[in-house]
């Protein structure tokens, strides 16, 4: 198929970006990356009256350390995280979670604040930004306000985003030296999207674990938060009857569903095989000589 017939402008400013928005309401699309939205035009599951072409606004591209914390501009693109050594070198989190991410020419395009903003519940980015305590820069041309990513998630491909807004960045508070993190998923093929993932942020001390944030992707409606198996592991060695209680919890934390490949029962499965491996990946990282 073909997309259909639209108008196309392009913008260097977020206040002219927010101005088509409240003009044109629904009828109007921001274009980024593109990875998403191209797709749904070809397939006739979009048909905007305009597209908003964002990719010129400076103010949205790159990655800095501020103030205590790691900021994400919205429109750095998925590569950029890839080859950046401040990321790997302040939230190691991303760059574990990168080569995950689809494949190569979808990361040359693809950005940050586009699958943040698209919420797919499958995807590697919401499940890190929840993870590593991200919070999301909005701005509607005028004001700016920050949500939590905890916060932002809301259902199914629904956000806290209201539709005069666009995601500036995602900050990251700076991990401390005792901070690691893990990442992990599986898939059909490498590139597919997950049938199951998880990213994992803790403290090691003298290999008991702290302050944990386990986060799962592909086993609900957003990044599910597992917060039974966090309790079930502060404080703990990661012993395998440690291991077995968080395992067991994870029927309180997650909600999979079937789908055409794979049944609910085997995605809880997996969870759980994911939790181990991502534990022990956490644990080993944190050890010392």
């Amino acid at each position: 198929m073909k997309a259909p017939r639209f108008a196309y402008t392009r913008v260097t400013t977020v206040a002219d970006a927010v101005s088509l928005l409240r003009q044109h309401g629904d009828d109007a699309r921001l274009l980024a990356g593109g990875q998403t939205l191209l797709a749904t035009l070809n397939m006739r599951l979009s048909e905007p009256v305009v597209l908003v072409d964002i990719t010129g606004i400076e103010a949205l591209h790159g990655v800095a350390v501020q103030d205590g914390f790691l900021r994400i501009g919205a429109l750095t693109r998925h590569v950029d995280i890839e080859r950046s050594e401040l990321v790997a070198q302040r939230l190691p989190l991303l760059t574990q979670a990168v080569p995950f991410l689809a494949h190569a020419a979808i990361r040359n395009r693809g950005t940050f604040g586009g699958s943040v903003a698209f919420a797919d519940p499958a995807a590697e980015w919401p499940a890190c930004a929840l993870a590593a305590d991200g919070e999301l820069i909005l701005s509607n041309g005028t004001n700016e306000r920050r949500v939590m990513a905890g916060d932002f998630f809301i259902d199914l491909y629904q956000t806290d985003l209201h539709p005069d807004e666009l995601i500036i960045a995602v900050e990251f508070p700076l991990p401390g030296r005792q901070r690691r993190f893990a990442f992990t998923e599986l898939a059909r093929r490498h590139g597919d999207y997950a049938i199951v993932g998880i990213a994992v942020a803790g403290d090691i001390s003298g290999g008991v674990m702290g302050d944990l944030r386990i986060v799962f992707l592909g086993v609900g409606n957003t990044p599910m938060r597992a917060l039974g198996a966090e309790t079930a592991l502060n404080g703990k060695r990661g012993d395998p009857a440690v291991l077995a209680a968080a395992i067991a919890s994870l029927s309180e934390d997650i909600a999979p569903s079937d789908d055409l490949y794979t049944s609910a029962a085997a995605k809880s499965h997996l969870a759980g095989v994911l939790l181990q491996r991502a534990v022990k990946s956490l644990l080993h990282e944190g050890e010392t000589p």
